[in-house]
C-alpha cells in the first residue's frame, strides 16, 4: 500500500500580501518617527563644532590681547589661514573676529576693546535648514546669542 502525502493550507509557507502590506506600514511609521529625531541629533552635534569652534578663537583672541594689548583679526595672528573658515566638518563657517576699540556695541557704551565673532551655518548644507538656533554668536564678555528663534542652544 502507498503512502500519500497531501498539503494542507496550515502546511504552506509564505506570506499573504495583507501580512505584507502590514508589516510595510509599520515600518514606514517607524522611519518616519526616527529619521526626523535623527537628523535632529546630527544638527545638535554639529551646533557643538560651531561652539567650540568660537570658543577656541575667542581664547585665542584674549591670548593675543593679552600679549599685544589689544585685539586683532588677522588669521595669522590667531593661527588661522584665513577668515571665513570652515569648521568641524564644514557645516558652519567662523568669520574675522571684529574688534570694537570703542564706540557703541550691542546698545551699549564700550570704553575698551572688544570683538565679536559669529559662526555662520554654511548655505546649502543640511545644517543651513537648522532654523531653532541658526548662527553663534560670542563676544570678548562672554556674551553668547544665536539668530534662531531656540533659547537652549547654548
Amino acid at each position: 500500500m502507498a503512502m500519500q502525502w497531501t498539503t494542507t493550507r496550515a502546511q504552506s509557507r509564505g506570506f499573504t500580501l495583507v501580512e505584507l502590506m502590514v508589516v510595510i506600514v509599520i515600518a514606514s511609521i517607524l522611519m518616519a518617527i526616527a529619521i526626523p529625531s535623527y537628523k535632529n541629533s546630527i544638527r545638535k552635534s554639529r551646533r557643538t563644532d560651531a561652539k567650540t569652534a568660537l570658543l577656541d578663537l575667542a581664547g585665542r583672541e584674549e591670548r593675543f590681547m593679552s600679549t599685544n594689548g589689544a585685539y586683532t583679526n588677522t588669521p595669522g595672528s590667531l593661527g588661522y589661514a584665513a577668515f571665513p573658515t570652515a569648521v568641524g566638518s564644514g557645516y558652519y563657517t567662523i568669520a574675522a573676529p571684529a574688534p570694537l576699540t570703542g564706540g557703541s556695541f550691542a546698545g551699549t557704551a564700550n570704553t575698551v576693546p572688544s570683538f565679536s565673532i559669529t559662526a555662520t551655518p554654511v548655505v546649502g548644507s543640511d545644517q543651513a535648514k537648522d532654523t531653532a538656533c541658526g548662527a553663534f554668536t560670542l563676544t570678548s564678555t562672554g556674551a553668547q546669542s544665536v539668530s534662531g528663534a531656540a533659547t537652549d542652544c547654548w
